[in-house]
């Protein structure tokens, strides 16, 4: 697979954002948030979970995967995005990284977050049993897979960026054949 973007996928709080925008920047490619691009457009999610229900924003987020993916470059998807069967199906044109992180070290990271889907209980213990429930989706449209528990970020980036440039197509040719 040498087309299309670079998208990271993988449950809340494995990083998709940060490590997005650095991929981005050392490959000198665009960026996009699809929560972010949803937020732009259409407000906050958490607002958008308690008016309209998860079903509005996953049709919302559904667009701002189709949009982004058109655009290329790397894109992060929302922990959720994978759920949707377009989405997947439109994954299979696109170079696929899964972050993960492990359930000891999350609790840092969404702690105090405005997640919709982990109101309401123990955040992760919540967040556990989506992830779960979500890991064999990851699992299956990922063409690589990076824990993102320990160590430093720049790890993670540059493991990425170099299997993204082992993958990318050759220049063409600027000499003419004799």
């Amino acid at each position: 697979m040498t087309a299309g973007a670079i998208v990271l996928i993988g449950p809340m709080g494995a990083g998709k954002t940060s490590v997005g925008r650095r991929v981005a920047r050392a490959l000198e490619l665009p960026f996009a948030d699809t929560d972010r691009m949803v937020v732009r457009d259409h407000g906050p999610i958490p607002e958008l979970f308690a008016h309209h229900g998860e079903g509005h924003f996953r049709a919302l987020e559904r667009a701002a995967v189709a949009e982004a993916l058109t655009r290329g470059g790397v894109v992060a998807l929302g922990g959720g995005a994978v759920i949707d069967p377009s989405t997947r199906e439109r994954l299979r044109d696109h170079r696929v990284v899964l972050l993960t992180v492990q359930p000891h070290v999350v609790g840092g990271r969404i702690g105090g977050a405005d997640r919709p889907l982990l109101a309401g209980e123990d955040p992760v213990s919540r967040w556990n049993r989506i992830y779960e429930a979500r890991r064999p989706v990851y699992e299956d449209v990922a063409d690589l897979a990076l824990d993102t528990s320990t160590g430093p970020m720049v790890d993670i980036v540059t493991r990425i960026v170099a299997w993204a440039r082992a993958d990318a197509p050759a220049p063409a040719s600027t000499e003419e054949e004799s």
